[in-house]
């Protein structure tokens, strides 16, 4: 199959800005899984290009002149298909056990992870199949339940969220199953319109295998996921994040179109 991606950030300002830099996660790495037809950005300057520490294409954009508005675009053509083998690591596993303020558990998020033990440690597959619709039940997918900066327990005690939320809490019961667990940022084609284009899901390694797990669709990722970043929680893998000197207050709109390629 293949994707067209087609995704815009834009930010802007109250006041002017005096030097702002931006971390963009937005450019796919070509795997198993995903072949990379074509891919560009479109930004104000040149951007510089690296990798950072868990193996995602970084890009670091410095703007230190003044401004008001920042306008980000990424565009490409990607195939997919459903094998998502393994490929090498850029961290040992066991880096993914670690908890973060997004993903500390709490004395709910222990006890929903205990719920699961026994299934998980009889068949790993199946007991976080379980998990991930426990989880799906207990949080239904709605917008403005919470925001960017909502941890798992927060969200899982406000019983609702978005795939952000809904990943955090599944990593977060996953570290407590003593399982490594990372956050992915992507895209979704899909022809709903809730939860779809700019997207996020979890993976879980179990016996040296990275499985997935896209919560808030209750499903195992296929060929209509295009994978763009991993990271301990959401602050590692977004595809965009930024500090600023100056700007007063910030109004952020991201808009992410996905389709097939031979549909356009």
């Amino acid at each position: 199959m293949q994707l067209t991606i087609d995704h815009e950030t834009v930010y802007r300002y109250d006041d002017i800005v005096s030097h702002s830099t931006q971390y963009l996660r937005l450019t796919p790495q070509a795997s198993r899984h995903q072949r990379i037809i074509s891919w560009q950005l479109e930004l104000p300057v040149a951007a510089s290009s690296s990798t950072d520490a868990f193996g995602n294409i970084l890009h670091v954009l410095t703007l230190d002149t003044p401004h008001d508005e920042i306008r980000l675009k990424a565009r490409g053509v990607v195939e997919t298909c459903d094998d998502w083998g393994g490929e090498p690591e850029s961290v040992p596993a066991a880096v993914y056990l670690r908890s973060t303020t997004l993903t500390t558990a709490d004395a709910a998020i222990r006890a929903l992870a205990a719920g699961v033990a026994d299934a998980v440690a009889a068949d790993a597959r199946s007991g976080l199949t379980q998990l991930m619709h426990a989880i799906a039940d207990a949080m239904p997918y709605g917008s403005g339940v919470t925001h960017a900066g909502s941890s798992a327990a927060e969200a899982y005690a406000l019983g609702g969220g978005v795939c952000q939320d809904h990943s955090h809490v599944f990593i977060t019961a996953c570290r407590c199953l003593g399982l490594p667990a990372r956050y992915v940022s992507g895209y979704l084609l899909s022809d709903r319109d809730t939860h779809v284009a700019s997207h996020a899901w979890a993976e879980v390694c179990v016996a040296e295998q990275w499985l997935g797990f896209d919560i808030s669709n209750r499903q195992t990722p296929d060929r209509h996921h295009l994978k763009l970043a991993v990271g301990l929680d959401y602050s590692d893998a977004s595809p965009v994040r930024g500090v600023r000197r100056g700007g007063g207050s910030e109004a952020m709109q991201a808009h992410a179109r996905v389709s097939e390629a031979d549909q356009q």
